[in-house]
C-alpha cells in the first residue's frame, strides 16, 4: 500500500511538475527556415534565427524536417550549454515513439553562415549513432559567444543568425522505407515577426501624424491611457500562475507470461529510477518496460500495488498522448504570449519615448521662454542705446554752436590783445627813453 500510494502521488506530481515548467520561447517567433533534399538519404536544413538578442530561454528547437525517412530537428543553446560557447546539436524529436532497439547512423555537418563573406562561415562535422540513450548529438563548444556577438565578424547581422544542418543518414534500424525526393517545403516566417532588416508597415497615416505632432495635449492624453493599460497588464502578469494539471495515461499491450521474482525486482528498481526524475519522453521505453513487467507480475507486489500499476499501464498510451498534446498546446500558448509580450513591450517603449519627448518639449519651452526674455532685454537695451545716442547728438549740436560762438569771441580777444601789445610797445619805448636820460 505505501508503495502504491507513493507511486501514484509521484506520477501525479511528475505530470503536474512537467506541465507547470515554462519551456523555451517558441522558436516560431524567431525563425524562418528552408529544407533542401539532395537525395532520399541526405539533405540539409537552413534555419534563420531572427531576434537573436531577444532569446532568453536556455535552449530552442527548430521545426522538424525529414531526411532518410527519419525526422530531425536542430537544437541550439544561444547563451551556451553551461559554457560561454554557442552550442548546436541534431536531435531526434520522435525518439519516445520509436520502437525498442531503434538506431540511426548519421554523418552530420553544422554550418554557421558568415553573412558578410560565406567563405568565412564556420563549419564542423561529426558522425554519431543515435539510439534511445543518445537522442541528440553535436557540439557544446561550437563558437565563442564573444565572437558570435561581435557585429564586425559577420555572424550576427540585423539581430539574425543563420545555421545550417547537413544530414546524411547511412543506416537505420529497423529499416524505414524512404520515399522519392519531393519538392522541399519552405517554412514562411510568421507575419507577426518581420524578417531582420525589414521595416514594419506604417500604420499611422501621415495626416494623422502631422496633426498629432502639432498637438502635444493629444499625445499626453493618449499615453495617459497607455499608462493605465500598462499598469493593468503588469498587475495581471503578476497574478499569472501555472496551469492546472490533469491525470495521464500509457502505451503498450500486455505480454503473456509471468516474470520471475528477480525480473520483478529489477522492474521495480527501474520504475523507481524513472519516478526519481521529471518525466521525459526519452524515458518512455524504460518506464513502459518496467510497467509491462510489473503488470504481469504474480509475485513481489501487493494487491494494491498491482491494482495501481495495472490501472496506470492500461492508460499509458493516453498518458503519452496527453503529454504530447500539452507540449503542443503549451508551445502555442507561449507563442501567443510572446507575441502579446512583444506588443506590450512596444507599447511600453513608445510610452517611454513619449515621456522623453514630453520632457524634451518642456525643456525646449523653457529655453524658448528664456530666449524670449533675453530678446526683450536686448530690445530694451537697444531702445535705451538709441535714446542715449539721440541725447548725445543733441548735446553735441549745442556744444558745436557754443564752440562756433567761442571761436568768434577768441578772434575778437586776439585782435584786442594785438592792439594792446602795439600800445604797450610804444609805452615801453617812451619808458626806455626816459630811463636813459636820468640813469
Amino acid at each position: 500500500m505505501p508503495f502504491a500510494k507513493a507511486f501514484w502521488e509521484k506520477v501525479s506530481f511528475l505530470i503536474a511538475k512537467r506541465r507547470t515548467v515554462t519551456p523555451g520561447v517558441p522558436e516560431e517567433a524567431f525563425i524562418s527556415a528552408r529544407m533542401d533534399t539532395r537525395s532520399p538519404s541526405s539533405g540539409s536544413y537552413t534555419w534563420r534565427i531572427n531576434y537573436f538578442s531577444l532569446m532568453t530561454q536556455k535552449k530552442y528547437y527548430s521545426d522538424v524536417f525529414t531526411v532518410g525517412g527519419c525526422r530531425w530537428r536542430i537544437l541550439i543553446f544561444p547563451k551556451g550549454n553551461n559554457s560561454d560557447y554557442f552550442a548546436i546539436y541534431l536531435d531526434v524529436p520522435d525518439s519516445a515513439t520509436l520502437p525498442s532497439g531503434w538506431a540511426r547512423e548519421v554523418f552530420m555537418t553544422f554550418t554557421m553562415v558568415n553573412q558578410h563573406d560565406q567563405s568565412r562561415s564556420t563549419k564542423k562535422d561529426t558522425r554519431h549513432r543515435f539510439n534511445a540513450r543518445e537522442v541528440d548529438w553535436g557540439f557544446a563548444l561550437y563558437k565563442p559567444l564573444t565572437e558570435l556577438r561581435d557585429r564586425t565578424k559577420g555572424f550576427l547581422i540585423n539581430d539574425a543568425v543563420i545555421v545550417k544542418a547537413e544530414v546524411e543518414v547511412q543506416a537505420v534500424v529497423p529499416p524505414i522505407p524512404v520515399p522519392p525526393v519531393a519538392v522541399p517545403p519552405t517554412a514562411v516566417p510568421p507575419t507577426d515577426f518581420p524578417e531582420a532588416g525589414s521595416s514594419p508597415p506604417n500604420v499611422v497615416p501621415p495626416a494623422v501624424t502631422a496633426r498629432l505632432i502639432t498637438d502635444a495635449n493629444r499625445f499626453d492624453s493618449f499615453f495617459s491611457e497607455l499608462e493605465e493599460l500598462i499598469v493593468s497588464a503588469e498587475t495581471s502578469a503578476n497574478k499569472e500562475g501555472p496551469g492546472s494539471s490533469r491525470s495521464n495515461d500509457q502505451m503498450f499491450d500486455l505480454i503473456s507470461g509471468s516474470p520471475n521474482l528477480e525480473e520483478v525486482e529489477e522492474a521495480k528498481q527501474s520504475l523507481k529510477e524513472c519516478l526519481s526524475d521529471l518525466f521525459k519522453l526519452n524515458m518512455k521505453d524504460k518506464l513502459a518496460a518496467a510497467l509491462q513487467t510489473l503488470t504481469r507480475a504474480e509475485v513481489g507486489l501487493t494487491s494494491d500495488q498491482q491494482k495501481v500499476v495495472k490501472g496506470f499501464w492500461d492508460n499509458f498510451n493516453e498518458f503519452i498522448s496527453d503529454f504530447l498534446s500539452f507540449e503542443q498546446e503549451n508551445s502555442e500558448f507561449e507563442l501567443q504570449k510572446l507575441a502579446r509580450d512583444q506588443m506590450f513591450s512596444a507599447i511600453k517603449r513608445n510610452r517611454e519615448i513619449h515621456l522623453s519627448n514630453k520632457q524634451l518639449l518642456e525643456s525646449l519651452n523653457k529655453e524658448e521662454d528664456g530666449l524670449k526674455r533675453r530678446m526683450e532685454e536686448l530690445k530694451s537695451m537697444r531702445q535705451k542705446l538709441m535714446s542715449d545716442w539721440e541725447r548725445l547728438m543733441t548735446m553735441s549740436e549745442e556744444t558745436k554752436s557754443k564752440y562756433t560762438a567761442q571761436e568768434k569771441k577768441l578772434a575778437e580777444a586776439e585782435e584786442k590783445k594785438r592792439i594792446a601789445e602795439e600800445t604797450m610797445s610804444r609805452s615801453a619805448a617812451a619808458w626806455s627813453s626816459l630811463k636813459a636820460q636820468f640813469l
